[in-house]
C-alpha cells in the first residue's frame, strides 16, 4: 500500500483553496489543515487592512504550516497555503521534505470574480495584483500539478485528483 503524500493546495488570494483543498482532502482519505489558521493575528490585521505580507511576516507562518506537515509524513494531509514564490516552498519542504503540491491556476479576471463574491474572507481584492506579482509558478524540478481552476469546485477536485495520481509512482 502506497503511503498518503502531504498536499499543499496553493495559488493566489480566490482560487479556491479552501473550497477544493478540504474536498480533495476528503477524496484522498486524510485530514485538511486550513492555512490561513496557521496565520499570527498580526498577519491577519495587516491582511485586512490592505497591506501585503512581507517576507518576515510569511516566515513564522511557513513554519507553523511545515511543522504540521512534518506531523503528518507518512499519515498524509492536505493543506492550504499560497505558497507562492520558490523560496516559500523551498522553506516548506525544509521541515517536510516530502510535499506535493497542487497549485490552484485560473486568470485574473475569473479569480477576481470570485474573490468579490465570497463573503467574510479577510483578504480584500485590492491585493490580488501583489498576489499574481508574486506568483512564481512550480519548477520542473519541484513535486506538484498545476490544476485549472475553471468549473465547479467538483470538477476542479476530480482534476487534482487524476493529476496527483499521474504523479504517482506505479505500485
Amino acid at each position: 500500500m502506497r503511503t498518503p503524500p502531504v498536499v499543499v493546495v496553493m495559488g493566489v488570494a480566490g482560487t479556491g483553496k479552501t473550497t477544493i483543498g478540504p474536498l480533495l482532502a476528503t477524496r484522498l482519505g486524510v485530514p485538511y489543515a486550513e492555512g490561513d489558521d496557521f496565520h499570527p493575528e498580526a498577519n491577519i490585521a495587516k491582511m485586512s487592512a490592505g497591506t501585503p505580507l512581507d517576507d518576515a511576516d510569511r516566515w513564522p507562518w511557513l513554519d507553523a504550516i511545515g511543522d504540521w506537515a512534518r506531523g503528518r509524513a507518512g499519515l498524509g494531509g492536505v493543506v492550504s497555503c499560497s505558497a507562492l514564490k520558490r523560496a516559500y516552498r523551498d522553506r516548506l519542504r525544509s521541515s517536510a521534505p516530502g510535499l506535493v503540491f497542487v497549485h490552484l491556476a485560473g486568470d485574473r479576471a475569473l479569480v477576481e470574480d470570485r474573490m468579490a463574491h465570497r463573503r467574510g474572507h479577510f483578504m480584500p481584492t485590492a491585493l490580488l495584483d501583489s498576489q499574481f506579482a508574486t506568483l512564481q509558478p512550480l519548477g520542473a524540478d519541484e513535486a506538484g500539478v498545476e490544476v485549472d481552476v475553471s468549473g465547479d469546485p467538483e470538477e476542479i477536485t476530480d482534476r487534482a485528483v487524476a493529476a496527483l495520481r499521474g504523479l504517482a509512482p506505479a505500485s
